[in-house]
Formats: structure tokens, sequence, C-alpha cells
């Protein structure tokens, strides 16, 4: 079982995180904006905080998980290259050093 869970996908490319912050943004004022109005219009404010509750639990349920819709664009990577600066002695490399503005 665990085998199974250690193959799921556990991440999301940059233009998927912005996505799901602004679904998770745009769910939870719809339902401020919605829970306000039927509170107001039932005075009841406890039907306010239910909205409110479900819109985020809602939100949370679309935006948390790293769905496929939030992976569509994936980094590509440069390939390892092999730079060679771990085989000398720290003597022998070049120090870099700024120019003086004078």
């Amino acid at each position: 079982m665990l085998e199974h869970l250690t193959s799921l996908p556990t991440q999301m490319d940059y233009k998927g995180q912005k996505l799901a912050e602004q679904m998770f943004q745009g769910i939870i004022l719809f339902s401020a904006v919605v829970g306000f109005i039927y509170g107001y219009v039932a005075e009841q404010f406890g039907w306010t905080v239910y909205i409110v509750m479900a819109g985020f639990a809602f939100s949370c349920l679309l935006t948390l998980p790293p769905w496929p819709i939030y992976r569509r664009h994936p980094l590509k990577w440069l390939p390892v290259q092999d730079s060679g600066t771990e085989d000398k002695k720290p003597g022998e490399r070049k120090i870099k050093r700024h120019a003086k503005n004078n």
C-alpha cells in the first residue's frame, strides 16, 4: 500500500500554483459575498459563517491536491554538467575579484 502512495505526484508547477491561488481566492470571495447576503436576508449570522466555511472546504478540495490541471507546464531542468572544479585544490582555483570603482 505504501508503494502506491509514494507513486502519487506531490508537486505542481508555477503556473499551476498561480491558478490554484486564484481559484482559492475566488471561491472564498464568492462564498463570503453569498454568505453575507444570505445571512443578511435571513437575519442569521450563523448562516454566513456556515456558507463561508463550506466555501473554504470546497476551495481546499479543489486547490490543495496536485490535480493534473496544476501540472500542465513542468519545468525543464538543465542536464547535469561535470565542471571539474571538485578535482582542483583550493590553491589552484582562480580567485575572482571585483574591479574597484575609483
